[in-house]
């Protein structure tokens, strides 16, 4: 606080504040409580002894913004960080499904409530992609040691058996609102279970196999969710073009895991995982997801033409169109190229759906 000197000057006293003293706290509570969780997970510590410090470094940010007494509670517990289960459970795939959820209740053309469409979403996306992420992850913690050693699980960010019993809480919780939603809800939500727990973990495994384990995935991720948004939201089973049309995204999402697999060839042949790239090779397998993409959506051309829904047919043409335009950059290096063809050449194929579910839903997507 300043005060007048005798001799005329003023001078500012050095008086602790309290928000100094809160700040010395907090730097203090920080370093307690991460001295306590790398002696709990010294795999969490950063780089071994000799190597740069600097991953460590969010370990520290992280503790200053965290009470003392719940970092020392989760390090003495072996609980997981919360940001390693958020990026366990891949928010960013979620939006296949969803994405197919909604064009399913398009389809219907029909809006039974605004409380189901959300507990769809939800269901479809945070709960059920989100528990097929975790189990994956889970059953693939060795061949991510190789493909992906930064994620949650080989990282140790995820201690023990946790990313078992995330995957296991998220298969009980999507069960619960799936039996909300009523039969269809609970039926669907049982069917997408199964198949994301046969995909990943033993004695099925359908990933092994990249055959299976494509088409397993297309079901769940595009098929599934499309058909439970039209019989959800119709309160009725879907029509017969309903199911056709969402059959044939799914088989053409067939394509789209093949190229997902090209960034873990390494690890998954080192394994013994036959995806698409690793049996066919890098060249072969994308010519061979090419072909699975494009022939689903010429049959839905065909299908919406002769429904008489002309311009939805074109619409889905011009999202084929884009699409082929992007291929052949895909094909003259697929093996350093398919990671950037999912993040592009995917957008006009969702467009497309979203296309024939409004012609769908144009014509009343529920049967009698």
């Amino acid at each position: 606080m300043p005060v007048n000197h005798p001799i005329g000057f003023r001078v500012r006293w050095a008086v602790p504040r309290p928000r100094d003293a809160r700040r010395r706290a907090n730097r203090r509570d920080a370093e307690e409580g991460t001295a306590a969780e790398i002696a709990a997970h010294p795999g969490a510590a950063g780089p071994p002894s000799g190597a740069p410090s600097a991953p460590s470094a969010p370990y520290a940010r992280s503790g200053a913004r965290r009470p003392r007494a719940l970092r020392r509670l989760a390090a003495q517990a072996g609980w997981p960080e919360a940001g390693a289960v958020l990026e366990l459970l891949k928010p960013v795939t979620w939006f296949p499904p969803m994405w197919a959820f909604a064009c399913g209740a398009v389809s219907s053309g029909q809006l039974s409530s605004v409380w189901v469409l959300v507990g769809g979403l939800l269901l479809a996306g945070p709960l059920v992609c989100a528990m097929s992420q975790a189990a994956n992850d889970w059953y693939d913690r060795d061949v991510d040691a190789v493909n992906e050693p930064h994620r949650p699980i080989p990282s140790g960010r995820i201690p023990g058996d946790w990313g078992f019993r995330i995957a296991l809480l998220w298969t009980c919780a999507g069960l619960a609102l799936g039996a909300l939603l009523g039969p269809w809800g609970l039926g669907a939500t049982i069917v997408a279970a199964a198949l994301a727990w046969a995909y990943s973990a033993p004695p099925f495994r359908l990933k092994a196999n990249g055959w299976l384990g494509a088409a397993a995935t297309g079901l769940a991720y595009e098929g599934l969710p499309w058909i439970t948004g039209a019989a959800l939201m119709a309160g009725a089973a879907p029509r017969a073009e309903v199911w056709a049309i969402a059959g044939l995204y799914a088989l053409g999402a067939h394509g789209i895991m093949t190229l997902n697999d090209f960034k873990a060839i390494e690890g998954d042949r080192r394994f013994g995982i036959r995806s698409l790239p690793v049996q066919l090779g890098p060249d072969r397998a994308a010519r061979v997801a090419c072909v699975v993409m494009v022939l689903p959506q010429l049959a839905v051309i065909g299908l919406l033409a002769d429904m008489g829904h002309g311009w939805h047919a074109a619409a889905v043409a011009l999202a084929l169109a884009v699409q082929g335009a992007m291929m052949p950059r895909l094909l003259a290096d697929p093996a350093a190229r398919a990671p950037g063809y999912n993040g592009t050449g995917v957008v006009p194929y969702v467009l497309g759906m979203m296309a024939a579910a409004l012609a769908l839903g144009a014509g009343g997507g529920a049967g009698a």
